[in-house]
């Protein structure tokens, strides 16, 4: 059975709160999803989320790369032959990791439901729950208090806290929100690279000084300071979590050979798909780094597969898979949903995404 067309949905939805970074602000999540058909009519989705601040991705770009260059390496080929398909693919762009993903992500899409198995099967899981933190977005300690608070209510008990934006008040609002959810919520916090490698050390110590129990600090310095990072590391005793220092597999290699992070996120539209994200998190066991899998603000295609991957590849930290929780309402029909702080995959094939429903159809190969 081949592959007969590929199919693009330019998608925009509206988030029920603004996401705030110490990199971005947003109200909407804008995305490309991305539609592989075969002969019999089954489709897979996969999706390539607009994220200037941090992969440079586009919807205008990630579309002309998949109509121009990665839809012809995979019409007429083999629709089974996911790992050839997606090496094939891959060989024929430089970059383009959120373009690559939308693609990889939908050829095994497309191969678990032709199989007739949800993807976490196919990926060699069987679990279907898979728990996530929540983020609360950059705010003051009065406004991150009251949705620590309101997240918690809601069953949510790993909060990851976004600082970076202000150095010198960062340690208030862990002080609020730590006061506010008391000892049994665990609190991660994110600054986006938005410290110095000595505000990192300032504010860490800080928190443990202070003795807020803060689980993790993600990328705390910018991501192209491996050796700040290190220094960063090597002066605090909560552990450091690599993020947008890694996007492939020769940068989770220099993070591991400085010892320049303890953990590392891997995010499916950083790497390009399923099959370098395997290999992320299997290279970083193997040295002994703990593992969690991320996601953008992006729809319940690009989460789904991110907590498939999850569910299948057992991680050391709970998983960021909150994004969709984020949305005011779904732009598809089916997949995922959300009990409290737990992710639930449907029982269906493939993803379980029935269509796209807020959208036209933009480009068809």
């Amino acid at each position: 059975m081949t592959i007969a067309a590929v199919r693009t949905h330019r998608l925009s939805a509206p988030l029920h709160t603004p996401f705030v970074t110490a990199l971005r602000r947003t109200t909407t999540v804008q995305t490309l999803v991305v539609e592989v058909t075969d002969d019999d009519g089954r489709s897979g989705y996969g999706e390539a989320p607009q994220v200037w601040q941090v992969t440079g991705a586009s919807v205008a770009g990630a579309e002309a790369c998949v109509r121009d260059v990665l839809a012809p390496a995979v019409v007429g080929r083999d629709a089974d032959d996911v790992l050839a398909r997606c090496a094939e693919m891959a060989a024929t762009v430089a970059g383009n990791e959120a373009a690559r993903c939308a693609l990889d992500v939908a050829l095994h899409d497309l191969a678990a439901r032709r199989l007739g198995v949800p993807l976490v099967r196919l990926l060699g899981g069987t679990a279907l729950r898979v728990p996530t933190d929540v983020t609360l977005a950059a705010g003051d300690g009065a406004e991150l208090a009251r949705a620590a608070r309101q997240r918690q209510g809601e069953g949510f008990d790993v909060l990851k806290l976004k600082v970076g934006t202000d150095a010198a008040g960062d340690l208030a609002r862990v002080r609020a929100v730590r006061a506010a959810v008391g000892p049994g919520v665990r609190i991660r916090l994110d600054a986006n690279q938005g410290w110095t490698p000595r505000e990192a050390v300032r504010v860490i110590r800080g928190v443990e000084d202070a003795g807020l129990d803060v689980e993790l600090v993600e990328q705390p310095v910018a991501r192209w300071d491996l050796d700040g990072m290190a220094w960063v590391g090597d002066r605090v005793g909560v552990p450091i979590l690599a993020d947008e220092a890694v996007f492939g597999v020769r940068d989770l290699v220099e993070v591991i050979r400085r010892r320049a992070a303890d953990l590392v996120n891997v995010k499916l539209a950083k790497c390009g798909g399923l099959r370098p994200a395997r290999t992320l998190l299997e290279l970083a066991r193997a040295h002994g780094m703990g593992t969690l899998v991320g996601s953008m603000m992006e729809s319940q295609v690009g989460v789904g597969a991110a907590a498939s991957l999850a569910a299948a590849y057992t991680t050391s930290a709970v998983s960021d898979l909150d994004a969709a929780w984020w949305l005011a309402r779904s732009p598809v029909r089916g997949g995922l949903r959300y009990e409290g702080a737990t992710v639930v995959l449907p029982d269906a094939p493939g993803l379980g995404i029935t269509s796209v429903t807020e959208t036209k159809v933009h480009h068809q190969s």
